[in-house]
């Protein structure tokens, strides 16, 4: 998925605005920070240890790092904290809770800190294996969600949408937390840290070879 579609789906179903500023200064605070240390300030430890094992799933190790050595655990916790309104911060926790239950459910474990990898991602790929129809009627129905919300009615949301929502909300913020961090920024996409002469009519692939623009 291109970085657009999986900003837009995102927002779609968390309802909000990504402002690159904040997504930076984020991205800044996490990089001091080691996974062992790490105490999240939105989610529950045993939440933060599933967390990073899902970001791991979305992006492995292969010949760049895996999310979590960059530290998009820690992005998409602060992301969680610091940006989202009352109301999305409710519907990740609930969402997340639907999909964690239903891991722990088929692993016949108690706790989601003791999932593993191969737990996990069964379900986060089953979550996110669905036709376009039945996305364009979850994405409905989580539009549905939030109106149900800012009206003050009781909303309801099935469970197959809201792990939905969770997977695509995760991938999501996944990807632009990776592409967010500073490894990725200076070794992976194209990096100028002094922008130089302007070339407006030139391809990317002659540009850069191809690499995005890092922010």
């Amino acid at each position: 998925m291109n970085r657009r579609k999986a900003l837009k789906n995102m927002g779609m179903a968390l309802g909000y605005t990504v402002a690159t500023p904040t997504l930076i200064s984020i991205a800044q605070s996490c990089k001091k920070e080691t996974a062992l240390e790490w105490t999240p300030d939105f989610f529950s430890k045993d939440e933060g240890a599933a967390l990073t094992k899902l970001v791991d799933i979305i992006i492995p190790k292969t010949d760049t790092p895996a999310a979590s050595a960059t530290q998009v655990h820690l992005f998409i916790d602060r992301f969680a904290d610091q940006v989202m309104e009352t109301d999305q911060q409710d519907f990740l926790k609930m969402s997340m809770d639907r999909f964690l239950e239903k891991a722990l459910n088929d692993s016949g474990k108690e706790k989601a800190g003791e999932l593993t990898m191969e737990e996990l991602e069964p379900v986060l790929a089953t979550s996110l294996k669905i036709t376009k129809e039945d996305q364009a009627k979850y994405f409905d129905s989580i539009t549905q969600y939030h109106e149900a919300v800012a009206e003050g009615k009781e909303p309801q949301l099935e469970e197959g949408v809201s792990r939905f929502a969770f997977a695509n909300n995760l991938r999501g913020l996944t990807i632009l937390g990776y592409k967010t961090s500073e490894y990725v920024g200076e070794k992976v996409l194209a990096y100028l840290p002094v922008p130089g002469e302007y070339i407006p009519c030139a391809d990317a692939q002659e540009l850069t070879g191809g690499k995005a623009w890092s922010l």
